[in-house]
């Protein structure tokens, strides 16, 4: 039997670059704790992408790479945030196998050039070339830097007011594929203490999304529910983060003690009386 990675389809493109271009809102789940076999089994559930959190979590980049090599074969594309928007930092995360990179607290156009200088190979960018382990795990028939400058997606995030004030550069920023909204560092940079829905949050929401649509950005955001989804898919945002693999352990707990607790209390109820 062949030892021999096999090779990607001649024609493939990232997915996520497919549905965002076609119109369509891409899904994501965020992984938060360093098991590889939690990053497989989360892969398999019909999510577009794994947002691989390495800004508020303890996942190294040895864990990581094994995360990466897990989701082959699998539908979630692995991206990742790294924990400051630096050369070195994305460098690291694309030669392990990341197919994007998520950039934190990106408040000025020279931010948001640097993370797209990170991500592209000379003359587009200032990525350092080192792809042995990246051209592993997409053994693209074209070569790997090639491959990479085409389908790594970039995605700033926007997260204080110093980047409302910016936000039609950034927007204009070439090599920019997304612009994700943290809501939650926002509102705290308003001084609003976590308050999403707050109407200076939600005013600053339709100001990001008009830059991002004038500029043919793709903008996203986090989302708890369907319903959030909804209003913010019809509004135009396309990009959707949202509960990570503790939450959804703790709701399908939730779903599942809940009515055994009903049960369980009718039945003690009728063993007593």
């Amino acid at each position: 039997m062949s030892t021999e990675n096999a090779g990607l389809p001649a024609n493939f493109e990232n997915p996520l670059k497919v549905m965002l271009r076609e119109g369509k809102f891409v899904i994501g789940t965020t992984v938060t704790v360093p098991s590889v076999e939690t990053a497989a089994q989360v892969a398999t559930l019909g999510f577009d992408f794994l947002w691989i959190e390495m800004e508020h979590s303890p996942i190294t980049l040895e864990t990581l790479r094994n995360m990466i090599l897990a989701t082959r074969g699998m539908k979630a594309m692995p991206i990742v945030r790294v924990p400051v928007n630096e050369l070195w930092t994305a460098k690291r995360v694309l030669d392990e196998g990341a197919l994007g990179v998520i950039f934190p607290f990106c408040s000025t156009p020279e931010l948001a050039r640097q993370a797209v200088a990170a991500c592209k190979y000379p003359p587009h960018g200032r990525r350092g070339s080192g792809p042995g382990l990246a051209a592993f795990r997409w053994p693209a028939a074209e070569g790997y830097h090639t491959f990479a400058d085409n389908n790594v997606l970039v995605i700033v995030i926007v997260e204080q007011e110093q980047a409302l004030e910016n936000i039609d550069a950034i927007a204009a920023t070439p090599g920019v594929d997304v612009i994700f909204v943290g809501t939650s560092d926002l509102s705290f940079s308003m001084g609003l203490r976590g308050d999403s829905s707050h109407p200076r949050v939600q005013n600053a929401l339709k100001r990001i999304l008009a830059a991002g649509k004038a500029n043919k950005k793709y903008v996203g955001l986090p989302v708890k529910n369907s319903e959030q989804l909804k209003n913010y898919a019809e509004q135009g945002f396309q990009w959707f983060q949202t509960a990570t693999e503790l939450g959804l352990m703790a709701k399908g707990a939730r779903e599942l003690l809940e009515p055994l607790g009903r049960a369980a209390e009718a039945l003690q109820k009728g063993l007593l009386y």
